[in-house]
């Protein structure tokens, strides 16, 4: 069942999503060489505290952490740990909030330090078909138009799409229907209607599509360790059309002032 949110509703989702981008923007300074993953989740669940909300991954299903920080090869669902980043990794941190009885989530890939164009064009070529994916995410369209959008664009520079994991709708719920997967056909699926909230997430592989999973029971690894990249937005269709409810904006302000690669 789905369930359509009514203008309030939408904007306690609009502050618990903006409150995960206000986290990962107070990151950005703490993302060099030398820290480590285990450092930016005791930050952030901090963070998160201090402005009233709650981690929403943490304890989930019993995940470990405020964060899910996925380097390199991890496509999604990385575990913070003490191994200390290096120059060139790059860093999917996806983050959940829940304030106010709604949860909000998103997620951005970073660059520690520098690294080579060609994963410098994955990330972009990846956060690209996110927006695009928006674009289309209109009342009368079906989710399969966003998949479309998202698949189409990202073979076309012979990258690979995860199949195994999607984005999803949320509100009262981290994870909510109806599933919103980066593949697929335009015109199947969901109808998209006005009250609808989902989260568009594109994991974007820089070879094969295929990916296992680490005997952690968590951590998303591409099968041929290739690098991946992931954003995510949450987005609310309103009766004034669509609106993104998380924010890159303020993360990519801190990334300029800290004179980091802002992709």
């Amino acid at each position: 069942m789905i369930f359509y949110k009514t203008d309030n509703e939408i904007d306690a989702i609009r502050e618990s999503s903006l409150l995960v981008s206000k986290t990962l923007a107070n990151l950005v300074e703490m993302i060099k060489p030398g820290v480590t993953g285990i450092q930016l989740d005791q930050r952030a669940e901090a963070f998160i505290r201090d402005h009233q909300g709650i981690p929403a991954f943490k304890g989930y299903n019993g995940f470990p952490g405020t964060l899910c920080i996925s380097p390199n090869d991890q496509v999604v669902h990385g575990i913070p740990t003490h191994k200390p980043f290096q120059e060139g990794d790059i860093l999917s941190l996806d983050c959940g909030v829940k304030k106010n009885g709604f949860f909000g989530d998103s997620a951005y890939t970073f660059v520690v330090g520098d690294t080579s164009d060609e994963i410098k064009k994955l990330l972009k070529v990846t956060k690209e078909s996110l927006l695009k994916a928006i674009e289309v995410a209109k009342v009368g369209k079906r989710i399969g138009d966003i998949s479309f959008e998202i698949q189409s664009y990202v073979e076309s520079f012979g990258y690979g799409v995860v199949r195994e994991l999607v984005g999803h709708g949320l509100g009262k719920s981290l994870h909510e229907s109806p599933e919103v997967p980066n593949f697929g056909k335009r015109g199947k699926g969901t109808v998209i209607q006005q009250g609808l909230v989902i989260a568009i997430e594109p994991m974007i592989n820089l070879g094969r599509k295929e990916v296992i999973q680490e005997k952690d029971g968590w951590t998303i690894r591409t099968s041929d360790r290739k690098i991946s990249a992931h954003f995510e937005h949450t987005i609310a269709i309103t009766k004034n059309g669509t609106e993104i409810l998380s924010d890159f904006g303020i993360i990519e302000k801190e990334i300029k002032q800290q004179h980091q690669i802002l992709i």
